[in-house]
């Protein structure tokens, strides 16, 4: 008459065997069920496997392991914006942002430009970027598990100047004897440097775009020409002065009888 042998195991481990592959691969998991049993016939123990308390299979053949190939489920996790192309960001150009995550199932992104909400796309496209699109952008990674949030990247828009424009202080007529200053002025970034000219004689550059006539004279009067510029472009503004002599109640003209040195701050 056979033996019959029986063998009780009390304690079963549970492996998660996931091959590794390129990170944007998701392989299958392989879970095997191992017991501290070590006797000859261990491999002909039956093995019933469940998920969340429902059978899923329970056979007499030998099935110490499950393959499936749905992967665990997580929220997002290491979101992350890049952008392309990758260097200075210039007005007009295609930028690019792409935000991503870890994430299965897979993330739904929004994007926030300094707290107001952007499309919800992966990608915040633009084919011709503008100065006014410069700011702090990150992104949101969101699915049923959890939601992670992005560190702020700044995107810094470099162009050439516009908005170029000449002020005179103090505003109204301008006498003869008084002090007087011209401004130019641009919206660029970097800051524009100026270059100013009267005919064809230059009279100021640098990063301060002012000039300054401490006594202006009737010498003076004329066409001024301010150029500002940076690496991007250019862009030019011009303003006609005229200085009006004073008279005293004796009606000696002054201008006639003495032209007063003029000077401006280089």
């Amino acid at each position: 008459m056979e033996k019959l042998h029986l063998h009780t195991v009390d304690t079963l481990t549970l492996h998660t065997v996931i091959p590794v592959l390129s990170k944007d691969t998701r392989p299958p998991a392989l879970l095997q069920c191992v017991s501290e049993f070590t006797c000859q016939v261990c491999h002909k123990q039956n093995v019933i496997w469940f998920e969340s308390f429902w059978t899923l299979i329970d056979s007499a053949n030998i099935l110490s392991s499950l393959s499936f190939s749905d992967t665990l489920k997580n929220g997002p996790k290491n979101s992350n914006i890049s952008v392309r192309p990758f260097g200075e960001i210039v007005e007009g150009s295609s930028v690019t942002l792409t935000c991503s995550s870890d994430a299965n199932p897979a993330a739904n992104y929004t994007w926030y430009k300094e707290n107001e909400e952007s499309p919800k796309e992966p990608q915040l496209v633009f084919s011709s970027i503008q100065s006014s699109d410069s700011g702090e952008y990150y992104c949101v990674a969101e699915n049923d598990l959890g939601r992670s949030t992005s560190e702020y990247i700044s995107i810094n828009v470099k162009y050439g100047p516009k908005n170029s424009n000449i002020s005179v202080r103090p505003f109204g007529e301008i006498v003869e004897g008084s002090s007087v200053t011209l401004t130019c002025s641009s919206d660029a970034n970097p800051a524009a440097n100026y270059t100013w000219y009267k005919g064809n004689q230059t009279i100021h550059h640098g990063p301060e775009g002012t000039i300054h006539f401490t006594s202006i004279s009737s010498k003076d009067k004329g066409t001024y020409y301010c150029k500002s510029e940076n690496q991007y472009g250019d862009k030019s503004s011009s303003i006609s002065v005229d200085v009006h002599c004073e008279y005293k109640t004796f009606k000696t003209h002054i201008c006639d009888v003495c032209h007063l040195g003029h000077g401006y701050d280089k």
